[in-house]
């Protein structure tokens, strides 16, 4: 199915730069100071992560769990706010409410990865509250996930293609009978998968004729990025803030 007239997320005319975690090379990922250094560096596209605390509370942190990157354990899911909220990113950065950081950024726009099906919910209605639908594009590994909020908010939220998706069109960029058939605004992929190239010419042709856009994660060298900016795709994400502004300004289409 081709994807409806574009939406007011993708407003903006050349390559999108995303910063992942808001730039997770340099700092403490998914924190308000590292967005806000993002910011100060002049992206406007973030990414972050989802999920609900036990009492139902939005977080934007990557892992299920808060032991890997803070000073406190346990899975966020079982803790209410009042407990994940202690918890310090690095030992000196607190985990920030999603709702927080759409109000602090409020020319930025928002690609949001929904990690646990409770969160869901949680995310569109706080969307819904903020009316920030041009603002935060949803995407998901699970393709129930994302089918589930394209059936609750409708056209008026962005997505991306969940991994059954991807499949589906990687598979039809071979010529294979296996199109896509869900709406979506873009197709947000990695370099290669299992070892398959998975963003190359033909995918991103396959991609274009179906009026998705192709978003490629997460690179952070230069050569890559300037190829696969020859490619045509339309946004990279990266850790490396410094590196795809640069590549971009050499190109001519850091705006």
């Amino acid at each position: 199915m081709t994807a409806p007239a574009r939406h007011p997320f993708l407003d903006h005319p050349g390559p999108l730069a995303f910063a992942h975690r808001g730039g997770a090379a340099d700092g403490p990922e998914n924190t308000l100071a590292q967005f806000r250094r993002a910011v100060a560096a002049g992206y406007r596209y973030l990414e972050t992560d989802v999920h609900a605390t036990a009492d139902g509370r939005l977080v934007a942190f990557h892992d299920a769990v808060l032991d890997r990157v803070t000073d406190a354990s346990g899975r966020i899911a079982d803790l209410p706010w009042g407990r994940v909220r202690l918890a310090r990113v690095g030992g000196r950065e607190p985990v920030p409410l999603f709702e927080e950081l759409l109000a602090t950024f409020p020319g930025a726009r928002w690609n949001v990865d929904v990690k646990a099906d409770g969160a869901l919910r949680s995310l569109l209605e706080l969307i819904e509250r903020a009316d920030a639908w041009e603002r935060v594009c949803v995407g998901s590994f699970s393709e129930a996930r994302v089918a589930r909020a394209q059936r609750l908010a409708g056209p008026r939220l962005a997505t991306s293609y969940g991994t059954r998706g991807v499949l589906a069109l990687r598979l039809g960029s071979w010529g294979l009978p296996a199109a896509p058939r869900r709406p979506a605004v873009a197709v947000q992929v990695p370099l290669a998968r299992w070892g398959v190239p998975v963003a190359d010419a033909r995918f991103v042709r396959a991609a274009h004729a179906r009026g998705l856009q192709v978003h490629v994660w997460t690179v952070n060298d230069a050569a890559t990025m300037h190829r696969l900016l020859d490619l045509g795709v339309d946004g990279i994400v990266t850790d490396a803030l410094g590196t795809l502004r640069q590549v971009m300004e050499e190109r001519g289409v850091w705006l």
